[in-house]
C-alpha cells in the first residue's frame, strides 16, 4: 500500500490540524497507533514540524472531510499526476564483447570504404565506437593500421543488418542529392586498405 512521502511530519500535522482518529491517522501514515498517540501527547516527534498532506498533493480535500465524519473510513492517497506519466526509455550505450571489440577497426574500414556518407557520429552508434578511433582508422594512424582488414561489421557481429540499412538510408536521404538514393556510393578513400 502506498504511503505519504513523509509519514511522521504528515501524522504530525493529521493530528493538530483535524479530528481523526489515531487508528485512521496511523494506517493512513503506517505507524502504529500507539506512535500516532505519542505523537498526540508530545512524546514523539516533538521537533518534527508538520507537513500538510493536502496542500503537497498527496491527499484530497474531500476525502479528508469524508474520513474525519466517518470514524471508520479510510485515508485513501490521492493518485499522483506523475503516475499517469510514462517515463521515456532511457536507451542503454551499445556494449560490446571483449572478444569482439577487437574487430571494430575492420568493421570501421569497411563502412569507411563501402558508405563513405555515413557520418562519422552514425559509425559510433552503429558499432559503439569514438570518433577518435574512426578518424584514427581514416587516417591509418590506428596503431593496429597495419593489421587492419575491412569486413562487413554484420559479419563480425558489431551490428545488425537492419541497424545498417537504416543508417545507410538516414544518411543518403540528408544528403539531399536523389540520384544518390539508388546508387551505389563511390568509395571515399580507394586504395587505404587493400583487401588483399
Amino acid at each position: 500500500m502506498d504511503r505519504p512521502l513523509m509519514p511522521k511530519a504528515t501524522a504530525v500535522w493529521l493530528v493538530e490540524n483535524t479530528s481523526l482518529t489515531f487508528d485512521q491517522i496511523a494506517e493512513f501514515c503506517g505507524l502504529h497507533a500507539l506512535e500516532v498517540k505519542g505523537i498526540a501527547d508530545g512524546e514523539v516527534g516533538a521537533g518534527i514540524r508538520g507537513l500538510d498532506p493536502v496542500a503537497s498533493g498527496q491527499l484530497e480535500r474531500s476525502e479528508l472531510e469524508r474520513c474525519q465524519k466517518d470514524t471508520k473510513a479510510r485515508l485513501k492517497l490521492a493518485r499522483p499526476a506523475s503516475a499517469d506519466i510514462k517515463q521515456p526509455k532511457r536507451k542503454e550505450p551499445r556494449y560490446t564483447p571483449l572478444s569482439k571489440r577487437q574487430d571494430r577497426p575492420d568493421g570501421i574500414a569497411w563502412l569507411l570504404r563501402h558508405h563513405p556518407e555515413l557520418s562519422d557520429q552514425q559509425i559510433c552508434k552503429l558499432l559503439g565506437t569514438t570518433k577518435n578511433t574512426v578518424n584514427a582508422v581514416r587516417d591509418r594512424t590506428h596503431w593496429k593500421s597495419s593489421e587492419i582488414r575491412p569486413r562487413d561489421p554484420v559479419l563480425l557481429g558489431l551490428c545488425g543488418q537492419l541497424e545498417l540499412d537504416s543508417a545507410v538510408i538516414a544518411a543518403r536521404a540528408a544528403s539531399k542529392d536523389p540520384a544518390q538514393l539508388h546508387e551505389a556510393p563511390a568509395p571515399r578513400f580507394e586504395d587505404a586498405y587493400s583487401d588483399e
